[in-house]
C-alpha cells in the first residue's frame, strides 16, 4: 500500500516536465491529466512519478477494442456539415468511444485490457491514478480494477472521484485499499451541514482528498488531504492550505460542525476516534468567513456542541478576515467524588419524594403572603417507585403553638395532591406536607380491581386478613381490641368470598385501619411559613393628602383639626386609608422654595421630607400641625369615619436634624467635615442628608433608633406605614425591623415606595413589606398592562408581592395624565381600582390636576414645597367615578385582589378587557376600558361563556354595575363602542335568570 497522501499538485494536462513538484516543497506528489487510456502518450516516460487522472471509459475510436466490440461503446456520429444527411448511409463516428462499463457484459469484456494498460503505465513509472467520472463507471467495476491492479503493483496509489457515487458504489469500494476519494472542492458552500455530512459519509471508505479551487484552507481542514491547482500553489492561500492540511493529517475520526448556519465563524471538531464519545484528543478548526475580524474568546459555546467534554480552549486573539486557525484540545478529566455510603445507609433514605410544594417562596426561605381568614390551597407532587398506593396529609399550625391541624390531601392526576388550610389567626403560620405508603389502601384498590375482573383468589382475602392482624399487633387499647374483632370476623367469613369481600372493602374497616396506620416510609416536606395579615394588606383604598394644605388660605398652615373637617369628604368617596407624607419638624438649613428652588422666602414652608430641626426629629410633630393630643384626636375621629391613618416613614434627615449632633457616627462625613446631600439623579435634595447604616456607631444604635420610631407611632395608633425609598436602605435592616415590629404589633402594614428594579422590589416584599408601589403608573398601553399584570398574577411574585396601584403621587405626574384630559383620569382610576385590590390616589387627582413642570414628570407648584388649598367641588371633577369604584370594590370581593385577573379577547389594541371571577364561582365581574382618552373606539369581544359551561350560542344574565340596569347577552361574540365621555364599562355576569 502506498504512503498516505496529504497534498497533491494538480498540473492539469501540461506535458512540461519542468512543472513537476520535485521543484515544489510541501507536496507529496502531482497529478497530470492523462490522454486516453490507449493513447501512446499514456505510457510515455513523461508519466514517471505522476498520478495520472484518467477516465477509464474513454477509448480512441481507432482502437482494436472498438472495432472488435462496437456494441460495448457509446459512439457519437455526425454527418457532413456541408450537405444533407443521407439516411441510406451510416454517418461517420467522431471523437472518442465511451465504454459502457456499468453494463456487466462490457465490464467483464474490457476489465482485463484496461487493467493491463494501467499496469503498463505503472511499469513506465506512474505513481498511481485518479480515476475520474466514477459515477458513470460504477463501484463494482472500479473495485475489481483496483484489486487486480494492486495485486500486480502493491505500491500503486489509486484515487477515485467521489462525485455522484451512490451507497452501493461506496460499499463496493470499501476495504479496497484506496489511497483516497477525491471531492470536488468547487462546491459553493464547503461549510454547510450537508457538505460536512457527505465528507463524513465518505471517510470510512477511504481518506478524503479535497480538490480545492477556493476557500483553500477550509477545504484542507475538511479533508484528509488537499489537491491544489498549480497556479495557486505558491500563493499565501495555498501555503496556508498546505499548513492546515499537515495539521489535520491523521485525524481520521468523527468530524462535527460546531457552529450554526450563517455563523460568522465556522467551527469544526475533528477527533481521534470514529465516535466522538470515545475520543481522547481533538482539533477545533475555526474559519472566519467574513471580511472583518471576529472575536473567539475561550470558545466555550462551540465546545458545548461537541457531544463530549473537552478542555476549554485557551484565550485566543481575534480571527483575521478569511483566517483558518487549528487549535488542539483533549478530553477533560471527569470530576470524581467520594463514592456513596453502603447500601444499609442508602436504604434508610426516603423512598418517597415530595416536591413542587405550593404556595412557596424561594423554596421556603421567605413567607407566603395571605390574609387572615383566607383559605389557602396547597398542592404538592408526591410519588414513589412502583405502583404502591400513597397517602398524604397537610398539617399546619400557628408559629406560637405546638398543636398541628391536619387534613387528608386528595390525589390529583400526575402525582399531584391537594389540600386546603384556613388561616384563623393574625400572624405567622407554618405548613408541611407528609406522604407515606398506604398499604391497606393499596390492598383495597387492587382487591377491588380483581373482584371487578373476577380474578380474586383466596390468597387475596388472606392478604387482607394479614394486614388487619399486623395492625392489631402494633396497636394498643381500644384500637387493638377493635382490630382484633375485625380480624376475627374476617377469618370467620373466609369461607364466603362475597361476605369476606364486603367486610374487607367496608369504609368502617378502612377508617379503623387508617387510625392504626404506621405510615411506612413517611416523609415530611420542609416547613413553609405563611404570614396571615389583616385584610387591608391586600384590599384597601388609599387617599393621600398634605395636612398643611387643609386650609382655605395659602397663608394659613393647615392643622390636624383641619384634617378632621375633611374626613367626611374622604369617607364619602369610599376610601378607608388616609395617608400623610411626613408630619415631623421640617429643617431650615437648605430649605427648598416653591418648585424645588434653592432661594426660599422666610415664609416658605419647605419640604416635609427634610425631616428634623431644633424642634425634634422623627419622633416629633411639626409644631404648626398640632400636638400629640391633636394627633390622637385625629386618629379617633378617623376611626369614627371608618378611616385608618397611615404615615410616611422616611429615613432621611435635614442638616439640622438633632441626630447629626447627638449621633455623628450615624452619618458619613467628608474629609473636610461636610456632608453630601441626597440625590436620585436627575433629582437633587440639597435639604436632605442620608444616614449611614454601617457607620462607625450605627450598629446597633441607628437600627434600634429607627425601629423605636416605628414603635412610637404604633403606640400612638398608627399601624400602617408607607416607607420612602426602602430600596436605598439595607435589606437586612428591613427584614430585622419589620419582624421586630410585627412581633409586638402583628397588625402592622408596610408599603414599599420602591420605584426601582424588579428584583429589588420583589426582594423587599420577601423580607416583609406587605405592599409595594409598582410600574402601573407608567403602563398605559394595552399589551404592557396585560404583560405586567400577567407577570404579577401567574409567576412567582403572586405568592409574596402585592401591587399597590397608585394613579399618581406628589413626586409623579405621569405623562399620560398631563395630556389626556378628564377622560384619562377616569381611565386610570378604573384600571387601578379594578385591576388590583390596592388602589391609591394623591389629592388633586379627583380634580384632574395635571399642570406639570415643562418636560418633567413633576407637578407645577408642587405641594411638596408649598401649601396648596383646593376647591374640592370644582367643576369637572371625577369624584362620582371614584365614589362608584370604591363602592363596587367594597360590594364585590372579586375586585378585592389582583390575583384573579383574567384578560379576555377584545379585538382592538386600544380597548382592554378582563374578568374578575368571584371567589365562590357563582359569577364574574367584567371590566372593559377604552385606553384612548381622545377618540371613540369600537371592538368585537368575547363573553367567557365557557367559564360557566354555556355553549357559544347560549344566554347569560348581565348587570351593568355602572348604569344599574340588567339585561341578557346571547352568544359569545359581541360588539361595543366606547366613547371618551364614557370610557369604561363594568358588568357582572352570571348564569341563571339574573346577575
Amino acid at each position: 500500500m502506498s504512503p498516505a497522501i496529504i497534498s497533491l499538485l494538480d498540473l492539469g494536462a501540461t506535458s512540461d516536465r519542468e512543472d513537476a513538484p520535485s521543484m515544489r516543497p510541501g507536496f507529496d506528489g502531482w497529478i497530470r491529466t492523462a490522454p486516453s487510456l490507449f493513447d501512446d502518450a499514456f505510457v510515455s516516460p513523461a508519466v514517471a512519478g505522476a498520478m495520472l487522472a484518467v477516465d477509464l471509459r474513454r477509448i480512441p475510436m481507432d482502437s482494436d477494442l472498438v472495432a472488435a466490440h462496437p456494441r460495448a461503446f457509446a459512439i457519437r456520429r455526425s454527418g457532413d456539415d456541408d450537405g444533407p444527411v443521407d439516411p441510406r448511409r451510416a454517418m461517420p463516428p467522431v471523437g472518442a468511444a465511451w465504454a459502457r462499463l456499468r453494463d456487466a457484459g462490457t465490464a467483464d469484456l474490457l476489465r482485463a485490457p484496461i487493467v493491463a494498460r494501467l499496469g503498463e503505465a505503472c511499469r513506465a513509472g506512474a505513481r498511481g491514478f485518479l480515476l475520474t467520472n466514477a459515477q458513470a463507471i460504477g463501484g463494482s467495476f472500479l473495485g475489481a480494477v483496483v484489486d487486480d491492479l494492486v495485486g500486480g503493483f502493491p505500491a500503486v496509489a489509486i484515487l477515485i472521484e467521489a462525485a455522484g457515487l451512490g451507497d452501493d458504489d461506496l460499499r463496493a469500494l470499501a476495504g479496497r485499499g484506496l489511497a483516497g476519494l477525491v471531492v470536488d472542492g468547487r462546491a459553493s458552500d464547503l461549510r454547510s451541514a450537508g457538505a460536512i455530512a457527505h465528507y463524513q459519509r465518505l471517510r470510512p471508505i477511504a481518506p478524503v482528498l479535497m480538490a480545492a479551487t477556493h476557500d483553500l484552507a477550509v477545504a484542507a481542514a475538511l479533508g484528509d488531504g488537499v489537491i491544489l491547482p498549480a497556479d495557486l500553489a505558491d500563493s499565501a492561500a495555498g501555503r496556508e492550505a498546505l499548513d492546515v492540511a499537515r495539521r489535520v493529517a491523521g485525524w481520521r475520526g468523527e468530524m462535527r460542525r460546531l457552529s450554526g448556519d450563517g455563523a460568522a465563524i465556522t467551527a469544526l471538531l475533528r477527533t481521534d476516534a470514529t465516535d466522538v464519545r470515545h475520543a481522547g484528543d481533538a482539533l477545533v478548526i475555526l474559519a472566519n468567513g467574513t471580511a472583518v475580524s471576529q472575536p473567539i474568546g475561550h470558545g466555550h459555546a462551540w465546545l458545548e456542541q461537541a457531544g463530549a467534554a473537552f478542555e476549554a480552549l485557551e484565550q485566543q486573539a481575534d480571527l483575521a478576515p478569511g483566517e483558518v486557525r487549528v487549535l488542539g484540545t483533549r478530553r477533560a478529566d471527569p470530576i470524581r467524588i467520594a463514592g456513596p455510603s453502603d447500601a444499609s445507609v442508602a436504604a434508610d433514605a426516603p423512598r418517597l419524594v415530595i416536591e413542587g410544594v405550593s404556595p412557596s417562596v424561594a423554596g421556603g426561605d421567605f413567607a407566603v403572603k395571605r390574609v387572615v381568614g383566607e383559605r389557602v390551597a396547597v398542592e404538592a407532587v408526591i410519588f414513589a417507585d412502583g405502583h404502591e398506593q400513597l397517602a398524604a396529609e397537610l398539617g399546619w399550625r400557628a408559629s406560637d403553638g405546638d398543636d398541628w391541624q391536619t387534613m387528608r390531601m386528595a390525589q390529583l392526576p400526575n402525582d399531584r395532591w391537594a389540600g386546603e388550610l384556613t388561616l384563623d389567626r393574625l400572624g405567622r403560620h407554618e405548613f408541611v406536607v407528609e406522604g407515606w405508603l398506604d398499604r391497606f389502601g393499596g390492598f383495597r384498590r387492587d382487591f377491588g380491581k380483581k373482584l371487578d375482573a373476577g380474578v380474586a383468589q383466596p390468597v387475596d382475602h388472606a392478604e387482607g386478613l394479614a394486614l388487619i392482624r399486623a395492625a392489631a399487633d402494633r396497636s394498643t387499647g381500644d384500637l387493638r381490641a377493635a382490630l382484633i374483632d375485625w380480624a376475627e370476623r374476617a377469618a370467620a367469613g373466609a369461607g364466603d368470598p362475597a361476605a369476606s369481600a364486603d367486610l374487607l372493602l367496608s369504609p368502617e374497616l378502612a377508617a379503623v385501619m387508617d387510625s392504626a396506620d404506621d405510615r411506612p416510609h413517611a416523609i415530611v416536606s420542609p416547613g413553609q411559613s405563611i404570614d396571615a395579615e389583616r385584610l387591608q394588606a391586600r384590599f384597601s383604598s388609599w387617599y393621600e393628602l398634605f395636612p398643611r394644605s387643609m386650609t382655605d388660605d395659602k397663608r394659613r398652615h393647615g392643622t390636624f383639626a383641619d384634617v378632621i373637617d375633611q374626613l367626611p369628604r374622604i369617607r364619602d368617596m369610599g376610601f378607608d386609608t388616609l395617608y400623610f407624607p411626613p408630619i415631623h419638624p421640617i429643617g431650615k438649613t437648605n430649605r427648598k422654595g416653591p418648585n424645588n428652588t434653592l432661594t426660599p422666602e422666610p415664609h416658605d414652608v419647605g419640604s416635609p421630607y427634610a425631616i428634623g430641626s431644633a424642634d425634634g426629629g422623627h419622633d416629633a410633630i411639626h409644631l404648626e400641625l398640632g400636638t400629640f393630643e391633636d394627633f390622637a384626636a385625629l386618629i379617633a375621629a378617623a376611626r369614627d369615619h371608618g378611616l385608618e391613618i397611615a404615615i410616611d416613614f422616611a429615613i432621611q434627615c435635614a442638616p439640622d436634624h438633632p441626630w447629626l449632633k447627638e449621633h455623628p457616627g450615624w452619618f458619613a462625613w467628608r474629609p473636610d467635615g461636610s456632608m453630601k446631600y441626597a440625590e436620585n439623579p436627575p433629582k437633587k435634595y440639597q435639604d436632605i442628608v442620608n444616614v449611614d447604616f454601617y457607620g462607625p456607631d450605627a450598629v446597633p444604635g441607628l437600627w434600634l433608633a429607627l425601629r423605636d420610631v416605628v414603635l412610637l407611632w404604633a403606640e400612638h395608633g398608627v399601624k400602617t406605614f408607607r416607607v420612602d425609598n426602602p430600596h436605598t436602605k439595607p435589606l437586612p435592616f428591613w427584614e430585622w425591623m419589620i419582624a421586630d415590629v410585627r412581633a409586638k404589633h402583628p397588625d402592622a402594614i408596610f408599603l414599599a415606595e420602591a420605584f426601582t428594579r424588579p428584583n429589588m422590589m420583589y426582594r423587599l416584599a420577601k423580607v416583609g413589606f406587605s405592599q409595594s408601589y409598582t410600574y402601573f403608573t407608567w403602563r398605559d398601553g394595552k399589551q404592557e398592562l396585560v404583560d405586567y399584570v400577567t407577570e404579577l398574577t401567574t409567576t412567582a411574585p403572586k405568592d409574596f408581592y402585592r401591587p399597590h396601584f397608585f394613579v399618581n403621587t406628589p413626586d409623579i405626574n405621569p405623562p399620560y395624565l398631563q395630556t389626556s384630559g378628564r377622560a384619562g383620569f377616569r381611565i386610570r382610576a378604573v384600571l387601578a381600582a379594578t385591576l388590583s385590590g390596592l388602589f391609591g390616589v394623591y389629592s388633586g387627582f379627583e380634580l384632574c390636576e395635571s399642570a406639570a413642570l415643562p418636560g418633567r414628570e413633576e407637578y407645577l407648584d408642587s405641594e411638596k414645597y408649598e401649601i396648596r388649598p383646593r376647591d374640592y367641588n370644582a367643576p369637572g371633577n371625577i369624584v362620582a367615578d371614584i365614589t362608584l369604584l370604591n363602592r363596587l370594590r367594597r360590594a364585590h370581593p372579586a375586585l378585592q385582589t389582583h390575583l384573579n385577573t383574567r384578560f379576555l379577547p377584545a379585538y382592538n389594541d386600544n380597548i382592554i378587557y378582563y374578568a374578575k371571577p368571584e371567589p365562590a364561582g357563582t359569577g364574574m365581574i367584567l371590566v372593559m376600558v377604552n385606553l384612548d382618552p381622545h377618540q371613540p373606539q369600537e371592538t368585537h369581544f368575547e363573553l367567557p361563556l365557557w367559564e360557566f359551561g354555556i355553549p357559544d350560542d347560549g344566554r347569560i344574565a348581565v348587570h351593568d354595575l355602572v348604569g344599574g340596569y340588567r339585561f341578557d347577552w346571547t352568544g359569545k361574540a359581541q360588539w361595543i363602542r366606547l366613547d371618551p365621555s364614557e370610557p369604561y364599562r363594568i358588568w357582572r355576569i352570571a348564569p341563571g335568570e339574573t346577575a
